[in-house]
């Protein structure tokens, strides 16, 4: 059949059927402020267990608090259908040079494509130039880290679930957070790109920003040096309104903020205690244990979609099409994936949720979650 002189826009959304060994990695989860009939749900990301007394290299407690330490405001900036991620701008060196990086709580190192990158893809802004930094400083090789095979600089290398990696040389230099930020800019150490592959080489921004616990995390690094509290925070607009904000040490929450803990000695991610999911106020008949696997549920800001144990999945799969028997179901655009696809439900976000199921995560203190249908499917256009 010919192929039509003018292209045909079909808006398809689609509940993609991946799964991840007990995982659960989710992005946006404050709902939109202007929502009145749900409160917003903020997710702490390091809190220990009210009485745990067990030793860990990151027991301290990562909290929301008062502080008098000044903190670093940044703006996020989105473009969710298009990339699914939120960024934010970092400027490095002296004089500064700006660049575009995916905030990443599930990573700890921050790192930019540098000058010498051959292997490095076109991206927001152009690469680092350490030579026209008079501020910057290499990490020579020592006992803590890996070196070159000169043994003269210090290393780092990080490869991805979806098979992209990121390897260069760390350097150490002024770190600025904007003119939103109470913070001056801080001495801190990053990672100089040489090479890039998979979505890395081929994506917009410019780098990674690593929120992760770990010594060549920016938050740790801060934390340690004294100059802000240890904590972090991050609101997602969602898909109606974009954006977001961040804040690198301490805030004042919302007397009305609700909580989600997470126990620092169980994984080196944020994990938060998922035990239940509801679709359209129906619980799914599943063990709580099926969310509490090696990691539990991680929390991964840099994560595009949510993953589940493949017996969620099924159960989730399951109630959702019972829910939407009316619509008219088609072929997924990947033949390489079982996706499920449904027709003729309208090009707005806003007409979703006449049509598909909303979804509650239930934590183990019983507070809710709930998803709109926009947060669990994604649109796909055919031409």
């Amino acid at each position: 059949m010919a192929r039509p002189s003018s292209p045909i826009h079909v808006a398809i959304f689609i509940l993609c059927s991946s799964t991840l060994q007990s995982a659960l990695p989710t992005t946006g989860l404050l709902s939109p402020p202007h929502r009145g009939a749900r409160p917003p749900m903020v997710l702490p990301l390091i809190l220990s267990p009210p009485n745990s007394s067990r030793a860990s290299p990151y027991s301290r407690r990562r909290h929301l608090q008062g502080s008098v330490k000044p903190n670093a405001r940044m703006s996020l900036h989105d473009d969710l259908l298009l990339n699914g991620y939120y960024t934010t701008r970092l400027w490095i060196g002296t004089p500064p040079q700006k660049f575009s990086l995916i905030v990443d709580t599930g990573s700890t190192v921050t790192y930019v494509p540098c000058s010498n990158c051959d292997q490095c893809g076109k991206h927001q802004d152009p690469q680092f130039r350490p030579e026209e930094s008079s501020t910057y400083q290499p990490v020579k090789c020592n006992i803590d880290c890996n070196c070159d095979d000169n043994r003269g600089q210090c290393v780092y290398e990080r490869q991805y679930a979806e098979m992209s990696s990121s390897s260069g040389v760390l350097g150490e230099d002024l770190i600025s957070f904007g003119n939103l930020s109470e913070l001056p800019p801080q001495r801190s150490v990053f990672g100089c790109e040489n090479l890039e592959t998979g979505d890395l080489y081929s994506q917009h921004a410019d780098g990674i920003m690593g929120l992760g616990r770990g010594d060549l995390s920016i938050v740790d690094q801060l934390v340690g040096k004294g100059v802000i509290s240890d904590s972090f925070s991050l609101c997602y607009g969602g898909m109606e309104i974009g954006g977001g904000a961040m804040v690198l040490g301490g805030m004042s929450p919302p007397s009305d903020m609700v909580f989600s803990y997470s126990d620092p000695v169980r994984s080196p991610y944020y994990n938060i205690d998922l035990k239940e999911l509801h679709v359209g106020g129906k619980p799914l008949s599943l063990s709580p244990d099926i969310f509490d696997g090696k990691y539990g549920s991680v929390l991964d800001s840099g994560t595009t979609y949510a993953y589940l144990p493949d017996e969620a999945f099924l159960a989730f799969k399951e109630a959702i099409m019972k829910e939407v028997q009316s619509l008219k179901k088609i072929r997924g655009p990947d033949p390489n994936y079982n996706d499920i696809c449904f027709s003729s439900v309208g090009r707005n976000t806003s007409q979703l949720s006449s049509s598909f199921p909303a979804v509650d995560m239930v934590f183990g203190n019983g507070q809710k979650l709930t998803l709109s249908p926009e947060n669990y499917l994604f649109r796909v256009s055919f031409y």
